[in-house]
């Protein structure tokens, strides 16, 4: 069990932003767009699976799980509204989020459902956002030549999705959800998620007019590939779901609350005194 604070972002987001906000590179902020555009659809299915999951517990666990949750709801609900935001300053450039409407239709077919499939589905996309986040706040120096207010927004998505990583996995558990039912949505999660990432990444940069540019591939590769890089770096915690034993909490790390400590000054807590 977690207690999740509720943090309101403390940044300007009616400012525009430059087309390349990522240091003036072009596969970096077509990457990081296609991610924002995914959230606000996402967001909203991790919350009603959440809640729904939530609902289905014997009361005992209800009270076990009810702080969590409120905390789980009120985190996404806010990464939801502060991507909604920096999006529409996506669509002023000229992109067109197919990512999102995509997964709305395809999510159509879980109504009626199991509810556990909605939480494995949940815990599936959260392990994804999880590694990433851990990645990303431990190369947060990657990001030094980004719009600051945009460094800021992807550190707190990211201290946030590394505090309640666990929640939807715990619900599935704790609704009865066994091994192999996770198993097999995590695997269709896995080639989902890569292959929008990588279309929608695709069309931002051909709408863009910077698709077939050297420097594109070339940051892509290093990026992505590179000593460093995102997927060759989140390739073992990847796999690590697989395990029968695994759960979020073992590859726990201090980087999330470090962040959030040393940047208090960036968000206020939703609820507190001011």
């Amino acid at each position: 069990m977690t207690d999740l604070a509720v943090r309101r972002l403390l940044i300007d987001l009616e400012t525009p932003i430059e087309r390349h906000w990522c240091g003036g590179d072009a596969f970096r902020s077509a990457f990081f767009n296609a991610l924002s555009m995914s959230f606000p659809v996402g967001e909203q299915f991790f919350i009603d699976s959440v809640r729904d999951g939530f609902k289905a517990l014997p009361a005992d666990k209800q009270a076990r799980y009810k702080n969590e949750v409120q905390g789980f709801i009120g985190q996404e609900a806010t990464h939801r509204r502060i991507h909604a935001l920096f999006n529409g300053h996506l669509d002023k450039f000229g992109l067109v989020n197919k990512w999102g409407p995509s997964a709305r239709e395809r999510l159509k077919v879980l109504a009626g459902a199991d509810r556990r499939h909605g939480l494995a589905i949940t815990a599936a996309n959260e392990h994804f956002t999880a590694i990433f986040a851990e990645w990303m706040l431990q190369n947060h120096d990657l990001l030094n030549s980004c719009e600051p207010r945009l460094k800021t927004l992807w550190l707190w998505h990211s201290a946030e999705e590394s505090e309640h990583k666990s929640t939807a996995f715990d619900l599935y558990l704790a609704l009865g959800g066994d091994h192999e039912w996770r198993i097999k949505w995590f695997r269709r999660i896995t080639y989902i998620f890569l292959s929008d990432l990588l279309y929608q990444t695709i069309d931002n940069l051909r709408r863009d007019g910077t698709l077939w540019k050297w420097s594109t591939w070339k940051s892509a590769a290093s990026y992505l590939f590179g000593r460093r890089g995102i997927i060759r770096k989140n390739y073992r915690p990847w796999r690590e779901y697989f395990r029968p034993d695994f759960h979020p909490s073992q590859q726990e790390s201090d980087l999330s609350r470090r962040w959030l400590a040393e940047n208090t000054t960036e968000y206020s807590l939703v609820g507190a005194a001011s």
